[in-house]
């Protein structure tokens, strides 16, 4: 504290940190010189206003977390927290993802970083058998100005799932070939026939395989070895054995739920070549032919249910067709067709007429149901003019028919 002209300043003898001490009470004291000495006190309250001189501190230094493989796409994994020793403005934090790529993709297409809370979400479903691991860079920033921000690095590990069955690698099964090991039938007890090799992709137990003798054509005379698949003999073998030994070998991993894969194993018992190979040649000959006939039938029975139903949909269309042809005819209010008949002329004692009018009859095609009627008499009546008397009308009956058809129309004749 300094003095110059009874005017008193408050001065600091080092630096003030509000993260340490954000307020100050001073009590300044001033007292005379005089006998006795008197004074006064004053109190002054001081505030240290913030500086944005802290950047975000995480609460580790580093991140690791699990997630099992298949799993939603959105699945929260976990959250990052970062605290800044700031006030306001200056300690309010977001999260931000780095940019960076794993194994060539961006890592923006794995997580994503919620900005206001940093929780960590996970974008795509991850398989374990394609990527069991990785890493990525979270930064934390506060809202200073400038900004003050820190890295933290953060590791997805990611656990397996039982949801890969076993693989078969030996023997191999083939689709067109028949592959058959051979036993001769001189054998002793605990014989080595094959072994039966699988693998499984998943990890840990998920990965552990069993065998097991699920089906055999002799169930006393072979057997599998539960943990590495050897299919070994279990007696003597006699000359009553069948020379075609066909077994049914199941692998289980020890996932929960377990996952599994069968093997069938064809056993030639014999002791020559030839009597196996004439064995499996009928053996394969008839399983080909059961396959193609089998095939011939299924075909056959397709292209039968497919002409039958093609027939029934064309008969019902002509019906329906037909049906509406005559509706649409017995309803309609065609146009009037007119129908001329052939000129007529009458003679008498006098001769032909000079002049004939033929009048129209005319019928529709729903004319059958009509009120108009022609006689069917020997002779019709024709009406003349007879030239020599004015508008006199004669009336002549005439021998002949003068229309040759009943539905013919009525002919008047004018001079």
């Amino acid at each position: 504290m300094s003095t110059s002209n009874d005017v008193f300043t408050l001065v600091t003898e080092g630096e003030l940190d509000r993260e340490i001490a954000s307020q100050y009470n001073i009590t300044v004291t001033c007292s005379d010189e005089g006998v006795p000495s008197l004074s006064s006190s004053v109190t002054l309250t001081l505030q240290i206003s913030d500086v944005n001189d802290n950047a975000p501190v995480f609460e580790r230094s580093s991140y690791e977390a699990y997630i099992v493989e298949n799993n939603t796409p959105g699945l929260s994994i976990f959250t990052v927290k970062a605290r800044d020793a700031d006030w306001n403005q200056n300690a309010r934090v977001s999260y931000i993802l780095e940019d960076s790529s794993v194994n060539g993709v961006p890592v923006s297409s794995y997580v994503s970083v919620s900005a206001d809370s940093g929780v960590i979400h996970a974008v795509r479903s991850f398989d374990y058998e394609q990527i069991k691991d990785f890493h990525f860079r979270v930064k934390a920033q506060d809202g200073g100005s400038p900004p003050l921000s820190t890295n933290v690095t953060v590791k997805i590990l990611i656990q397996d799932r039982n949801d890969n069955p076993p693989q078969v690698l030996y023997p191999v099964q083939t689709g067109g070939s028949l592959v058959a090991e051979m036993v001769p039938r001189s054998a002793d007890v605990g014989y080595l026939v094959t072994k039966v090799v699988a693998v499984d992709v998943d990890s840990g137990q998920n990965a552990w395989l069993s065998y097991k003798l699920q089906k055999a054509t002799d169930r006393a005379l072979f057997e599998v070895g539960l943990q590495d698949g050897e299919i070994r003999t279990i007696r003597q073998v006699t000359d009553k054995d069948a020379v075609k030994q066909r077994l049914t070998v199941i692998v289980e991993d020890n996932g929960q739920p377990s996952r599994s894969a069968t093997v069938i194993v064809n056993v030639a018992v014999a002791d020559s070549f030839p009597e196996v190979l004439s064995e499996f040649t009928d053996f394969t000959h008839d399983k080909e032919y059961n396959d193609n006939l089998t095939f011939y039938l299924v075909l056959a029975l397709a292209v039968v249910s497919f002409l039958f139903i093609t027939c029934l949909v064309v008969i019902i269309s002509v019906k329906i067709y037909r049906w509406r042809q005559s509706r649409i005819l017995y309803h309609s209010n065609l146009p009037v067709i007119p129908y001329y008949p052939p000129r007529y002329s009458d003679t008498l004692g006098t001769g032909t007429l000079q002049h004939v009018y033929n009048y129209e009859v005319c019928r529709t095609t729903d004319s059958r149901k009509s009120d108009c009627k022609f006689g069917r008499a020997g002779s019709q009546n024709v009406l003349i003019m007879d030239p020599s008397s004015t508008g006199t009308m004669q009336r002549i009956q005439s021998e002949k028919s003068i229309l040759d058809e009943p539905d013919s129309p009525l002919e008047v004749s004018y001079p």
